[in-house]
C-alpha cells in the first residue's frame, strides 16, 4: 500500500473516535446539568416539581469544571476530526437511506480546489471504523442532536448566568418596569431578579424588543417561580435549536456529504449544544430567524419579516441581511420590498417597547472582552503609550480595518474559487433550487456566501467576543460548502469555550481555581490572534492558487 492510500484510509478510520468523542462531550453535557447546581449550574427558586430538574447533588466544583473542560475538549477535537475524516478524500462515504455506500452526489470531474479544502475530484473508498459507519449518518446525527437538545431542555442551564439575566428582563416587564432604563437591583427581594449575579445586577437588558417579548412570556407564564421560568424559556431556545437544525439538514439534503457535514456543524455540534443550548444562550432565537430568512428569500416580504425579527432579537445578526441585499442589489424592487419589512420590523418592535432600548447597545459596542486579542493591544498601548486611557476608540478603529480585510480576503477567494450559486466548490446550493430560494445573479455570489463571510469576519473581528456568538458563522457555514474556514471557525469556538471556563464571573468557584479567569483565558488571546492571522494568510493564499490555477486551465492562444 502506498503512503497517500495510507493516508486515505487513516481519515476513514479517523471518523470511529471522531464520533465517539463527539458522543462523549455531549453526554458530559447533559450529566453537568443532570447533577443541580454548582459551579456550572446556577441554583433556580421554585417548587422542586416544576422542571427543569436535576439531582441535586451538588457536586465538587472542581469536579464539574473538570467535566466542561473535558466535554469541550473531547467535543472541539472529536468534531475537528469528524469533519477532516468526512470532507476529505479518502474519507468514508457518507450514509444515506441506501447505505454507507451510496456515491456522493459530487461530480466526479469537479476541479479540485485544494486551496478550499473541500471540492474532490472522485471518491477514495476507504473501510470506515465500524462506529464512524453507523454513527456518519446525517439523519442519525440530525436526530442524536434533537434529543440532546429536547433532554437539555428539561435540565438546569449551565455554563453561564446570563439565563437569570433573562428571567429578570421579562420579570421587569410583566411588573410595569423598563428592562432597558432598570436593572435587577431596582427589583429588591424579588424571588426572580434577586438571583442575577453580579455585575449584572445593575445591567439594563441589551436584547431586542422580539427577545424581551419571549422573557415576558415566560415571566407571565412561570410567576414567582425562576424554575418554571426558566423551563419555558429553555422551551423556546431548544424548540429554535432543533427548527434550525431541520432547516438545514433540509436545505442540504441533495447531497449526503454537504448534509452530513451539516448535521456536524450545527445539530450535533457538542460545542453548540454545549453553549447554545445547556447554555440557553438568546442568541438561538437570532439564529433561527436568520437561517429561515436566508432559505426563504425567494418570498423578499417573508424572508424580510424574518430577518427583521433576528435583528430586533440581537442587532449583531443584522450582519446576515446584507448577504440577501447584495444578492439583490440588481433587482431593486424585490430589495426594497425585503428591506422595507425588515425595517419596519424593526422599527415598530423598538417603537413599542421605546427607543430607550438602543441605548444599552451602544454602550456594549465599545467593550473589549477579556479573551479578545483586542485585550493584549489594550494593553501594549498602555504600557508603550501610556495608562490614562483605554484606548477604546483605536481599538474600534483597529477592529473596523480588520474586519474590511478578513471580509475582503474571504470575499476575494469567493469571486475567485466561484462559492456561488452558480456553481463551484462552495456553492450554496447543493442540488435543485428549492422553490423559496432564489439564485444569485450569474456568476454572482449568493446571499449565503456573502452573509457566511461578513458574519466570520466581524467574530475574528470584534473587540467583544464571547463563545456562543460563533454560533451564527457555524449556522452561515452549514448553509455553504466545506472549506478549511470550517476548521478555523471550530478551533476559535474551542479556544474561546475554554477561555471561559466557567462563563460566569461571580459564582461558587473556589479561590484556587481563579487562575482559570486570571491566567489562562487573557493569554488565549494570543491563540485567537493566531487564528486570525492564519484566516487571513489561508484565504490570501488559496485566492492566489485559484487565480494560477485558472490561469493554467485558460486555453492558449496559438501563433501566428
Amino acid at each position: 500500500m502506498t503512503p497517500e492510500a495510507r493516508r486515505k484510509q487513516g481519515r476513514g478510520r479517523l471518523a470511529g473516535p471522531a464520533m465517539v468523542a463527539i458522543v462523549a462531550s455531549i453526554l458530559l453535557t447533559i450529566t453537568i446539568g443532570l447533577l443541580g447546581p454548582s459551579a456550572m449550574v446556577p441554583a433556580l427558586t421554585g417548587p422542586a416539581w416544576q422542571p427543569p430538574y436535576s439531582l441535586a447533588a451538588h457536586p465538587s466544583p472542581y469536579l464539574v469544571i473538570a467535566l466542561a473542560a473535558i466535554s469541550l475538549l473531547l467535543g472541539g477535537l472529536g468534531l475537528l476530526a469528524a469533519l477532516l475524516a468526512t470532507s476529505r478524500p479518502g474519507s468514508p462515504p457518507a450514509t444515506t437511506r441506501d447505505g454507507p455506500d451510496s456515491t456522493p452526489t459530487a461530480a466526479p470531474d469537479a476541479p479540485d480546489h485544494g486551496s478550499g479544502g473541500a471540492a474532490f475530484r472522485r471518491p477514495y473508498p476507504a473501510p470506515p471504523h465500524w462506529l464512524g459507519g453507523v454513527l456518519l449518518n446525517a439523519r442519525i446525527l440530525v436526530l442524536v442532536g434533537c434529543a440532546a437538545a429536547a433532554v437539555l431542555a428539561f435540565l438546569p442551564p449551565s455554563g453561564s448566568g446570563d439565563h437569570l439575566n433573562y428571567a429578570a428582563y421579562g420579570r421587569m416587564v410583566t411588573l410595569g418596569v423598563n428592562p432597558y432604563t432598570h436593572g435587577a437591583i431596582d427589583l429588591p427581594g424579588d424571588p426572580v431578579a434577586d438571583a442575577v449575579e453580579e455585575p449584572w445586577r445593575e445591567e439594563p437588558s441589551v436584547y431586542g424588543p422580539v427577545a424581551t417579548a419571549v422573557q415576558a412570556v415566560a415571566s407571565w407564564i412561570g410567576g414567582d417561580s425562576l424554575r418554571l421560568t426558566m423551563f419555558v424559556l429553555a422551551l423556546s431556545n431548544a424548540a429554535a435549536f432543533i427548527v434550525t437544525g431541520l432547516l438545514i439538514d433540509r436545505f442540504t439534503r441533495h447531497d449526503p456529504r454537504r448534509r452530513l457535514r451539516a448535521a456536524l456543524l450545527w445539530t450535533a455540534n457538542p460545542l453548540l449544544l454545549y453553549h447554545l443550548v445547556a447554555g440557553m444562550h438568546v442568541d438561538t432565537l437570532a439564529i433561527a430567524c436568520m437561517v429561515a430568512a436566508l432559505l426563504a428569500r425567494g418570498r423578499p416580504m417573508g424572508s424580510g419579516v424574518l430577518l427583521g425579527l433576528g435583528v430586533a432579537i440581537k442587532v449583531n445578526a443584522g450582519l446576515v441581511a446584507l448577504g440577501p441585499a447584495w444578492e439583490l442589489r440588481r433587482r431593486p424592487g424585490r430589495l426594497a420590498l425585503m428591506a422595507g419589512c425588515a425595517v419596519a420590523v424593526v422599527v415598530v418592535g423598538y417603537a413599542v417597547v421605546g427607543f430607550d432600548a438602543l441605548a444599552p447597545i451602544t454602550r456594549t459596542s465599545k467593550s473589549i472582552s477579556h479573551a479578545s486579542f483586542w485585550k493584549l493591544v489594550q494593553g501594549w498601548l498602555q504600557a508603550i503609550v501610556g495608562t490614562g486611557s483605554a484606548y477604546r476608540g483605536a481599538i474600534q478603529v483597529g477592529s473596523l480595518l480588520v474586519l474590511v480585510l478578513i471580509a475582503w480576503s474571504l470575499l476575494r477567494l469567493a469571486v475567485r474559487a466561484g462559492w456561488s450559486s452558480g456553481g463551484g466548490a462552495l456553492s450554496s446550493h447543493p442540488g435543485p433550487l428549492p422553490r423559496r430560494v432564489s439564485p444569485a445573479a450569474p456568476g454572482g455570489l449568493d446571499a449565503p456566501v456573502v452573509a457566511m463571510a461578513l458574519v466570520v469576519a466581524y467574530l475574528f473581528a470584534t473587540p467583544y467576543i464571547l463563545p456562543w456568538y460563533d454560533g451564527l458563522a457555524l449556522g452561515m457555514l452549514a448553509l455553504v460548502g466545506a472549506s478549511a474556514l470550517d476548521g478555523l471557525v471550530v478551533a476559535h469556538l474551542l479556544v474561546l469555550s475554554l477561555a471561559y471556563l466557567p462563563a460566569r464571573v461571580e459564582g461558587p468557584q473556589p479561590d484556587d481555581l481563579e487562575w482559570l479567569r486570571t491566567v489562562v483565558r487573557p493569554q488565549l488571546g494570543w491563540a485567537l490572534l493566531a487564528l486570525t492571522v492564519a484566516l487571513v494568510v489561508w484565504a490570501w493564499r488559496a485566492a492566489g492558487r485559484e487565480r494560477r490555477r485558472q490561469a493554467s486551465a485558460a486555453p492558449r492562444r496559438s501563433g501566428p
